[in-house]
Formats: C-alpha cells, structure tokens, sequence
C-alpha cells in the first residue's frame, strides 16, 4: 500500500506485524508467561497489581458465566485466556510482570524487523513524534522496545497506548488518542497489519497504512514484507 506522508506530524504504530513479528509473541512470550503464571501468582498473589488482575478476572467471569471463582479458578481462566489469545486486562498485566522478569533475566530479547529501527530513526530526525498501540499493557511495550535486539529504542517514542485507551477495532478508541495528542486526525498515520484496526481508525480521520507479510520464514520468523514507508 502506497500512502504518501506529507503534512503527517505523529506516526502511530501496532507492535505484532508491525514492528516485530507475531511468531515472537505466540511463540516466545506467549510460552514463557503460560508456563510461570501460575507459580508466579501464586508466590506474589499479595502484590498489588495481582490482586487487582484476580479480582478483575473473577469480576469478569460471574460477569459473563455467572460464576464465583477462587484463586485457583482464576488461574486457570487467565491460562485458558492466553491459549485463546483473549485480550483482557487482567491478562495482560499479569502477562507483564512475568514478561518483566524475563527481560531482566535476559531470557529473550524482542523482535524487530530489519526496516523498524531505521525507518524510526528517519522518522525522529525529520521531526516526526512516535507512539505506539498495543494490546500489551503500556509497561509490556515500554519493557519490549528497551529490550529488542537492536538495543533500546524506547528515546524515540514518545507515547504508549495499550487496552486502557480501548480495543483498537472500536473507533471510539481512537477518538481517545486524538484527544490526548491535540492533533488533527489527518496529521496522524497509524500503520497496522489488521484492516479492522485500520478501518477503525480510518474512520476517525485517521490516515492508515496497511502492512502485509508474505510467508518466506528466514530464521524462524517471517521477515520479508511490505516494510515501512
């Protein structure tokens, strides 16, 4: 897709198959935190931020199932979440605070696509601010571009959005960004592998780049693709 940039001023960018490549998470990250979860929560259920996640999952299924659940049935509905890739707050900030640890413990660094650090690198330099939009908690996000394999990259991005602002398929969600980066809608390009995230924003004036990925697996991930203008 051939979108001309001109009187941009703010690039907004999704993460999996955007920046970085979905296999990483559903692979990589997605694992690691199904495996720790429930050893982690329940060796640091005190915590505050645990406390407000079970809490919120329990709220959530007598919500929709009608159900009280204890510590353990909420466990084991924030594991049957992450096989059915649920975006749900209190799965994603649980997700974060493992995520965390396996940063800092060097357990993984984050995936980046060859065009991303020099194309954010072109885009700073002409004066262009950067954020990001994500599913994953604005701690996750922070957590994943100080740890890419490209270094720390979080300097050149300004703002983080995550599952608070909205759901990025609901247009509402980007009447909210609008709002806190004072910008006119056609000053902002939101580039996205999704077409209803994009259709959503396009729909708030936004202008919208769509990324593709064509199936050619080089190092156990899928890196050639229509790349970032």
């Amino acid at each position: 897709m051939t979108v001309t940039l001109t009187n941009v001023k703010y690039i907004l960018l999704d993460i999996e198959g955007t920046t970085s490549d979905i296999h990483f998470v559903h692979k990589v990250m997605f694992p690691y935190s199904r495996e720790r979860l429930e050893q982690f929560v329940l060796s640091h259920q005190n915590l505050d931020e645990v406390v407000e996640a079970i809490n919120l999952t329990q709220q959530t299924v007598k919500a929709e199932q009608g159900q009280d659940i204890d510590l353990e049935g909420a466990i084991a509905t924030l594991l049957h979440w992450i096989e059915c890739d649920r975006k749900h707050p209190a799965l994603k900030s649980i997700q974060g605070l493992i995520w965390q640890e396996g940063f800092e413990t060097e357990a993984f660094e984050s995936h980046l696509y060859p065009d991303v650090k020099p194309k954010l690198e072109e885009w700073a330099r002409s004066g262009l601010t950067l954020g990001i939009y994500s599913s994953g908690s604005i701690a996750t996000q922070k957590m994943f571009f100080s740890h890419t394999v490209e270094g720390d990259l979080t300097p050149l991005i300004s703002n983080y959005f995550d599952l608070t602002t909205g759901s990025k398929k609901e247009a509402m969600s980007y009447d909210k960004i609008i709002e806190v980066l004072g910008l006119a809608p056609n000053k902002i390009a939101f580039f996205s592998d999704v077409p209803p995230e994009l259709v959503a924003a396009r729909e708030k004036g936004l202008r919208v780049v769509h990324l593709t990925l064509p199936a050619l697996k080089v190092r156990g991930f899928f890196v050639h693709r229509s790349g970032l203008l």
